[in-house]
């Protein structure tokens, strides 16, 4: 593989490294090279900062840059290649901070240890946020990929999944320059605008159709606003805050997969027709995953959406809903009943900038997609494909469709088809395709995998 030189204010830093701590992990070298680390770190605006060894003889670092923590592994004798990491979607309420190890905690099907092993700096940022996050996240990755290169970094990869599937596309487009080339996995690649309006679309169709039911949703019925809150208390952190998360997301993901469980004892019935109704009005599957991640994710994320574009995100005035499986009054009665919401010009604006991809890159861009995707569907990577063929820049994208897998749910005793369902070896052959692409020159084939 073709490697690159560190810039001379670096590179003397790491050629003492290959030799300490090669020899002695624990040698009086290697806290000094550390130490070194440390204060580079420091005059490139990181706070916070800590060091540790790497596998190998490698260096993580641990800081922050703006505040926002971030934690970087460098191999031992590194080149200046380097892969980061943007993650995906997280319930309002989740702790945003990242793994302070990305190596053996490695994200992305634990492809950044495999980079880490072939030499690569691998690392990812946390957000300013949780929810709704393209922003903050393509502004934090870009101020860690600045900081990498800084370092001595070359030629700098960004891979992400789901919603960081869509911060890949964004930095693609409004920086060509700044990545060698960006690997998106079961992302919102196209339209946030398309994503959101679906899932809304089934919560308020799975409203009226669970309305005095048992399987109707916990809390607050108005689309607008949470179900339940999301957040855990004041005071609460770490583990304990993530816990009181999950167990709101049970709350919500409870009543729609009993209505799943009803729904398998008899497949004619009332309950799953609604099934087929919800998950049908979305786009999706008829599946359990694909009517229970929808939902949760529209109802305990809706405020932290409008909070976040700055108005409410989707309008269904004048709307006429064409809802599978009911007879032409079932299906006038929903249209009579359901809520009526108007979007927010200020949010509709938000949304088109972060994000509806506008097809204009210029880099190497590799997306990976199940063919069938429980909250994510893959029309994302349709849409993303005309864009870029409109745009006239066909020739920097490669997509690879994968077959859907299935796997249980955390509740509920049932399994779904799911989000980001890639398994490792996979991962590799679209990141080795990526490699090849960018370091040759020549466009890989794109095929099933």
């Amino acid at each position: 593989m073709i490697r690159r030189h560190l810039t001379l204010a670096f590179a003397p830093l790491l050629l003492v490294a290959t030799a300490a701590l090669a020899t002695d992990v624990q040698s009086p070298r290697q806290t000094q090279i550390e130490t070194d680390l440390a204060e580079r770190a420091r005059h490139l605006g990181a706070t916070d900062v800590t060091t540790k060894g790497a596998p190998n003889g490698g260096i993580i670092l641990e800081a922050k840059l703006a505040g926002s923590q971030f934690a970087l592994a460098i191999p031992d004798g590194w080149s200046g290649d380097a892969l980061l990491y943007a993650h995906g979607y997280s319930t309002p309420g989740t702790p945003v901070a990242v793994a302070t190890d990305p190596v053996t905690q490695a994200p992305g099907s634990g492809l950044l240890g495999d980079a880490y092993g072939e030499g690569f700096a691998v690392g990812h940022s946390a957000y300013d946020k949780a929810g709704l996050g393209v922003e903050t996240g393509v502004t934090n990755t870009k101020r860690l990929r600045d900081f990498v290169a800084a370092l001595g970094g070359k030629r700098i990869y960004v891979m992400g999944d789901s919603m960081g599937g869509s911060i890949v596309v964004t930095l693609l487009e409004m920086y060509p320059e700044a990545f060698a080339g960006g690997f998106a996995r079961c992302g919102v690649v196209a339209d946030w605008q398309d994503l959101l309006g679906r899932l809304i679309d089934m919560r308020l169709v799975y409203n009226v159709l669970t309305k005095d039911t048992p399987y109707a949703l916990p809390g607050e019925q108005d689309v607008r606003r949470n179900a339940i809150a999301p957040e855990p208390p004041d005071g609460t952190t770490g583990a304990l805050a993530q816990a009181y998360v999950f167990g709101q997301i049970g709350k919500v993901a409870t009543p729609p997969l009993k209505l799943w469980a009803a729904a398998q004892k008899d497949p004619n019935g009332r309950e799953a027709k609604i099934v087929r109704a919800v998950t049908g009005v979305g786009g999706f599957a008829n599946d359990a995953a694909a009517l229970a991640f929808p939902l949760v994710t529209a109802a305990l994320g809706a405020e932290d959406m409008a909070a976040t574009a700055g108005g409410w995100v989707y309008g269904n005035i004048g709307k006429t809903y064409e809802v599978p499986g009911l007879s032409a009054e079932e299906e006038e009665a929903v249209n009579r009943s359901v809520q009526r919401v108007s979007a927010a010009p200020q949010a509709l604006a938000y949304l088109q900038r972060w994000h509806r991809a506008t097809g204009r890159i210029a880099t190497p861009l590799v997306t990976m997609h199940n063919r069938i995707d429980s909250l994510v569907p893959y029309a994302q990577e349709e849409a993303l494909a005309a864009v870029v063929a409109e745009a006239g820049r066909t020739d920097y994208l490669v997509q690879y469709g994968v077959p859907a897998t299935r796997a249980p749910l955390p509740i509920g005793g049932v399994e779904g088809y799911t989000h980001c369902g890639f398994d490792n070896a996979q991962t590799l052959k679209a990141w080795d395709a990526l490699r090849q692409w960018v370091e040759t020159g020549a466009k890989p084939e794109a095929s099933p995998q």
